[in-house]
């Protein structure tokens, strides 16, 4: 896809490589940013209150860090901060990133032959006029009979412990197992294009 020239600049605050990703599909450029946040210290029953305070914890860490007047430069371009967050909901069980081999091993067999919810929210902030904007996605990924061996080699390469669930829908070992998603893949993969689109109107 073409690169879009939006009437705006783009600061991506996340290190997700599959949000890079997604955001560079819809063609626009933007720069890196990440926030170094506890998340563990940020605690909510449901899930879309979760995803939302966190992704907007987020927002306010990177704020602060920029320089006076958001960092812009002296032109008339405005800039946009997207931050996001994504948690996985299994069994009414809200699960982020594994903290451990054991856990991610429950993580994925817990999955096999079963269900998962997906929770992803995006905040998008105007750093010019402070003026912000959110929501959130969901959808559920239902998934085969995922064989021991690949659960180990998924454990074995790392990627499940930088990920929501330790979740990865678009890996080559994860992807032949999945059955169907109801709902927007790239909600899945943690960045809902169409909300992002729609909050980059409103944030304007």
């Amino acid at each position: 896809m073409p690169t879009k020239k939006p009437p705006f600049k783009i600061i991506l605050g996340s290190s997700s490589k599959a949000r890079r990703e997604i955001l560079s599909e819809m063609g626009y450029e933007f720069t890196i940013m990440t926030a170094d946040i506890d998340e563990k210290g940020i605690r909510r029953e449901k899930p879309e209150d979760l995803v939302m305070a966190l992704a907007e914890a987020k927002a306010d860490a990177i704020v602060q860090r920029l320089p006076t007047g958001g960092g812009l430069e002296e032109d008339d371009s405005t800039t946009l901060l997207i931050t996001a967050d994504t948690v996985v909901v299994y069994r009414g069980i809200i699960r982020e990133k594994p903290t451990s081999e054991k856990e991610a091993r429950e993580f994925i067999k817990g999955y096999s032959g079963s269900h998962a919810a997906v929770v992803g929210s995006v905040v998008v902030t105007n750093l010019a006029t402070g003026k912000r904007c959110g929501g959130w996605d969901s959808a559920e990924v239902y998934f085969l009979e995922i064989p021991d061996e690949v659960i180990d080699n998924l454990i074995d390469e790392g990627i499940t412990f930088n990920v929501a669930g330790g979740l990865m829908l678009e890996h080559p070992l994860t992807l032949p197992f999945v059955d169907a998603v109801v709902g927007s893949t790239d909600t899945v993969m943690g960045l809902s294009k169409a909300l992002t689109e729609k909050l980059f109107l409103e944030a304007q």
